[in-house]
């Protein structure tokens, strides 16, 4: 049996759940698969997040934290319930990661030991929470949401030479939530913290350092990106942007760069499964450690063309095959879980603002019915309505904490569920169609739609309409697959890789829905001086003040 026809374990961790693909190495089936709910999973409870938002109450406006030892808690009761579905573990031949982009955790001086302890079998007769108690230099793991970091992000663009230099650099204009903007403002709220911090992992590289017992594993060029600290075409780290950062900090850029993980492919093997999973968990001890990479790369994984995830926030993926980044400024240059370069948008507000929308108006988060007869029941750009209950990054705007209504329709949840959807879609593609490269794609090709909201026809039918091209529903078919994908991919020859690659993707993908755009839809949002024509407007009003 060669390796491309054993299994491979990914694993997403993402703001809202850990979630795992088990996946048939050469054939495209899934074996298995789980997803657990961290506000619904008795086992994740009692880690001191807001059950409504998944972050430890913030001390000041912006601050989005989650705490890092519900990861390694997520992570022993995935693994306990693979063991559980009788699956043979140690026919898992390789386990990729990914985690939510930006996120990141820091680590002290006992980590290395701590970490270094799970390659003893012994450490099987504690659990990892236990195990890894003393390795935290600070409480919290800072997260895609953070909006507190204007003064930091400003100072770093002003010092590596201002908007187009660091584009240049990096391929992103240091987005607010870009690790390179948090460490700074670690560094002059809790400088003790930041002295004491020996090791930063972003959460992709968190995971599996603790499933290699190796806390100093590199961390892939692709959500080494989402730092905003590396080079985008030398794939290095940046001397003059970690200067930028921390040259005035103590210590300098040299100590911020002696607490980054080296830098590596995503489809780099970083190491092999420690000792405390095989004695508890069943896995080989030849089982691989993929480097891994953020969820939007990997979630790439599983286009060959462009993405709409509707996640917790909702990205849109732009391929970009020359590597070109967007000047503007408006999209961030990233690479996929496989290497490849493409530009994408992020925006804040996505499928956990639209859980938030429904509780405000006394339903359930996931009163899924609701939606969809909301949206049969509202007719598209009908109504025009923004809600942005955190600040949003795409397009840039202040968080709005009540919606903005601008249309004489009733004030009921039908009524803002739909033009919500319609201003939050409609934003994505009208900015999106800004970013460089954007509009080279055929209206033709099919764009792939991956995420909770990708199962609802409604949703689907509207995507179609405004991107004006033919969407497939994809499904769940996320960053936990695109991760086990790559891992698939990255226990084969490089000549085989690419190949294979679309080869999983066809498999996965066969019978999958394609919705075609609904001529009058599209004439409803695209017609001159039409939805989306007085979306633009409307928006750029509201953002003006």
């Amino acid at each position: 049996m060669t390796t491309s026809t054993r299994t491979v374990l990914g694993i997403d961790a993402s703001t809202q759940s850990l979630s795992a693909v088990l996946l048939q190495g050469n054939s495209g089936e899934i074996l298995w698969s789980r997803s657990l709910a961290y506000r619904d999973d008795p086992r994740l409870l009692g880690f001191g997040f807001e059950h409504d938002t998944m972050i430890i109450p913030p001390r000041e406006p912006g601050e989005a934290e989650q705490p890092p030892r519900l990861f390694i808690a997520a992570l022993e009761a995935l693994l306990s319930d693979l063991k559980a579905a009788g699956f043979d573990t140690a026919a898992i031949a390789a386990i990729n990661t990914s985690g939510q982009q930006h996120g990141h955790v820091y680590l002290n001086a006992q980590a290395k030991a701590s970490f270094a302890r799970l390659r003893d079998a012994s450490s099987a007769s504690e659990n990892l929470l236990t195990a890894l108690a003393d390795s935290f230099a600070y409480g919290g793991a800072p997260i895609w949401k953070t909006a507190n970091t204007a003064t930091e992000a400003s100072h770093i663009r002003a010092a590596t030479g201002g908007k187009a230099a660091t584009i240049e650099r990096t391929g992103s204009d240091i987005p607010l939530r870009f690790a390179a903007t948090v460490h700074r403002k670690l560094a002059g709220r809790y400088p003790e913290a930041y002295a004491a911090t020996c090791h930063i992992l972003q959460i992709s590289s968190f995971i599996p350092a603790i499933l290699a017992g190796d806390c100093t594993i590199p961390i892939d060029f692709g959500n080494a990106c989402g730092t905003g600290l590396m080079n985008y075409k030398a794939r290095a780290w940046d001397d003059v942007v970690i200067n930028a950062v921390a040259g005035d900090l103590p210590g300098g850029g040299a100590a911020l760069a002696a607490k980054l993980p080296p830098i590596a492919h995503p489809l780099t093997a970083c190491g092999s499964i420690a000792a405390y999973f095989q004695v508890k968990y069943g896995l080989a001890a030849d089982c691989k450690i993929i480097a891994g990479s953020g969820d939007n790369p990997q979630s790439k994984v599983l286009a060959s063309g462009d993405l709409l995830s509707l996640g917790t926030s909702f990205v849109y993926m732009i391929s970009s095959p020359d590597g070109g980044v967007d000047a503007a400024g408006t999209a961030n240059a990233m690479y996929d879980g496989l290497g490849r370069p493409f530009n994408f948008g992020c925006r804040t507000n996505g499928a956990l603002a639209w859980d938030q929308l429904r509780l405000r108006h006394g339903l359930g988060a996931k009163d899924y019915a609701a939606c969809d007869a909301s949206l049969a029941d509202t007719a598209p750009g009908s109504l025009m309505r923004f809600w942005h209950p955190d600040t949003e990054s795409f397009p840039v705007v202040h968080s709005n904490p009540e919606p903005v209504r601008l249309d004489d329709g009733p004030i009921d949840f039908a009524s803002d569920f739909a033009a919500v959807v319609d201003s939050s879609l409609g934003l994505v593609y009208r900015y999106g169609m800004k970013i460089a490269g954007a509009g080279a794609a055929s209206q033709q090709a099919a764009m792939s739609i991956c995420g909770g909201p990708s199962t609802s026809p409604g949703i689907m039918k509207r995507i179609a309409a405004i991107w004006n091209r033919p969407a497939i529903q994809a499904g769940q078919a996320g960053a936990a697959l695109g991760a086990a994908v790559a891992a698939a991919v990255a226990l084969v020859p490089e000549a085989e890789r690419d190949a294979l690659a679309e080869s999983l993707r066809q498999a996965i993908f066969t019978g999958k829905s394609v919705v075609q755009p609904d001529p009058a839809m599209v004439k409803a949002y695209h017609a001159a001086g039409g939805y989306l024509d007085q979306l633009e407007v409307a928006f750029e009003k509201l953002r003006k003040g």
